[in-house]
């Protein structure tokens, strides 16, 4: 609980006393709450495999998007509060349905916790995959730490352009910062290994770069492109999304308050064939309705519910 005190755990530096019941720039205490866990067959084929990856939806985020599609529990902070014990038996019930990895989603704000089920688990034999699922938006001094545990860094780069940054998500630091941890983590873990877009060999280790095209912004996609080329080469690993969808933040802002056309998406992905990446997923134009998310419902995902069934 020290570490919520004074708290330094993600780039906001906020120093609120979170232990003592402040809140953070996050929108949380140090009561670590989860919004949803359990199998999921929403990501790249080489998480989700056939038994789906083991996610566990934390409430709260440091990045603070307003167009984010997981808003209910990001800028709603719908979630219930979990003990060390419920967290552990959460993550047991999931490694015995057999999931491929566990899969901790926005977890910087909550990482003590999380830093100490993994110990745990390690400590009791658990030798699936860990994954750190994050904004990208993460202080660099700390991915160490994370690397200690995690397995696989699947972080986001959403935006080149600091101004797009601050609008977003009030920080125009957004594109350093990012840049800087994901160095860190490629150098502590590599690119993503095994590379099987299929998902037949599962991934196990390294790093996978997300990075969502926004309606009206191509030319931040492609500066994004750019800038990981040329720190990264071309076998950087890429997942590259079309699924963006408006919701309410963006109707009442006016603003990304439409969907990703088809001819953005082309124009994105002919930038990626372009730089010469090798290792990259796309979507279909719109990505799969069925895995967007709705946290008020006992399963989020209506296409975790047709998968698994």
């Amino acid at each position: 609980m020290q570490r919520y005190q004074e708290c330094r755990l993600c780039p906001r530096d906020c120093g609120a006393d979170r232990a003592a019941g402040q809140l953070g720039f996050c929108g949380e205490t140090a009561e670590c709450r989860v919004a949803s866990y359990g199998p999921h067959y929403g990501e790249e084929p080489c998480f989700s495999g056939t038994r789906g990856s083991g996610t566990l939806f934390f409430s709260g985020c440091s990045s603070q998007c307003f167009f984010c599609q997981n808003h209910q529990i990001s800028l709603g902070h719908h979630g219930r509060a979990m003990s060390a014990d419920q967290l552990h038996a959460s993550a047991h019930q999931m490694i015995r349905a057999g999931v491929h990895n566990l899969n901790f989603v926005t977890p910087d704000h909550f990482w003590p916790h999380i830093e100490e089920l993994c110990g745990r688990l390690r400590a009791e034999g658990a030798t699936l995959p860990f994954l750190f699922n994050s904004s990208g938006y993460q202080a660099p001094e700390m991915v160490v730490r994370y690397a200690e545990w995690m397995d696989i860094f699947l972080p986001d780069f959403k935006f080149a352009e600091p101004d797009l940054a601050f609008v977003c998500m009030r920080d125009r630091r957004y594109p350093e910062l990012t840049l800087e941890a994901l160095r860190r983590m490629v150098a502590a873990k590599g690119f993503l290994e095994p590379w099987d877009p299929e998902g037949g060999a599962l991934a196990t280790r390294g790093v996978l770069v997300r990075h969502l095209v926004l309606p009206g912004y191509v030319a931040n996609s492609l500066a994004v492109l750019r800038l990981l080329r040329a720190e990264f080469g071309p076998l950087l690993p890429l997942s590259v999304m079309s699924q963006f969808q408006p919701v309410e933040n963006c109707m009442e802002r006016r603003h990304l308050d439409r969907s990703v056309t088809s001819a953005e998406y082309e124009q994105v992905c002919q930038a990626v064939e372009e730089l010469g990446f090798r290792h990259v997923f796309v979507q279909p134009h719109g990505g799969d309705a069925a895995f967007l998310p709705d946290f008020h419902r006992d399963s989020p995902f209506r296409g975790n519910t047709r998968r698994s069934g």
